[in-house]
């Protein structure tokens, strides 16, 4: 587990680095887009649509996605509950309760999962996000961004989801793994040769968007609970809920190092879209996400 982290840790650093460095005259932001569009589109449907094709999806994916839903239902009450308690503005309520509620299940998890558990690991990390936290994201995500934010687009949260390439990837992969539509040879190489390239861009694009300048000390009191609820409470949660399931150990490992992810970078764009605390989210961000290189081997070792 330690040296996975020290690996992705390099990783994420080299995308660091490109935000300062600036190579070939490109920022960081501009980089970031192009590189997350070309995952987000087409290497991960691919890398779905791989896994999930030949997975083994039964009462164990219904469990994930139960726990999943879980953890990020959980946080999200307890997080409303310590803003409210805090009295935050309606702006900084919203970015704190989305960045304590939503991991980073795919872009940080997926790596993880699948330098720890092989396929295994990488088949629980897309189901934990697809089957659950990205829904979750798309409807409940965004109501709760237009209630603390402003919406001056409107239209039906649900038009968010038909929007989402890997879900149509994990829908795909389902029809055809229930009806045990073999997948060629030739499908499942080319397949696993767009896949290759998902892990490395992800953490490399989870570097490009670190934003270290929006940190500062007064942030602290409003980032409190997000690093406890993200980095503690949930796996806790999600731990002794899988207990009580009866899981298996790989899974029982794969679920509670899922709920024991950084925030989700993609809740900076719901931010941007309805006028909450970027700044504050950014910062959430980096710092559950420089803290969890620690964190996440105790949950580990916790665990096993």
């Amino acid at each position: 587990m330690h040296s996975v982290i020290l690996q992705m840790a390099a990783l994420i650093l080299c995308g660091v680095a490109w935000r300062i460095l600036k190579p070939g005259q490109l920022d960081a932001d501009t980089t970031r887009k192009v590189l997350t569009s070309v995952v987000y589109y087409l290497l991960l449907p691919a890398l779905v649509l791989k896994i999930l094709w030949s997975a083994p999806l039964g009462m164990t994916s219904f469990m994930i996605s139960l726990l999943a839903a879980a953890g990020v239902l959980s946080a999200i009450a307890l997080s409303s509950l310590a803003c409210r308690s805090c009295r935050q503005s309606k702006a900084v309520t919203g970015a704190v309760i989305l960045a304590a509620s939503f991991p980073n299940a795919t872009y940080m998890g997926l790596p993880v999962l699948e330098n720890i558990l092989g396929e295994t690991g990488a088949n629980i990390a897309i189901q934990y996000d697809l089957f659950a936290c990205t829904p979750l994201l798309l409807t409940v995500g965004i109501l709760l961004s237009r209630h603390f934010g402003r919406d001056d687009r409107g239209g039906h949260v649900l038009t968010a989801l038909i929007k989402v390439p890997p879900l149509w990837a994990a829908m795909a992969a389902v029809i055809f793994n229930m009806a045990e539509i073999p997948i060629s040879a030739w499908l499942d190489q080319w397949l696993g040769m767009l896949a290759s390239g998902v892990i490395p861009l992800m953490l490399f694009s989870l570097g490009l968007s670190l934003r270290w300048h929006t940190w500062h000390p007064g942030q602290l009191p409003a980032l409190l609970p997000v690093l406890v609820l993200q980095l503690f409470l949930t796996p806790l949660l999600v731990w002794g809920l899988s207990l009580w399931l009866g899981l298996e150990q790989d899974v029982l490992t794969g679920v509670v190092l899922e709920a024991a992810m950084p925030s989700m970078v993609l809740g900076i764009v719901l931010c941007d879209q309805y006028k909450l605390d970027t700044g504050l989210y950014a910062a959430a961000v980096t710092l559950t996400t420089a803290l969890s290189l620690f964190t996440l081997p105790l949950w580990f070792d916790l665990i096993a």
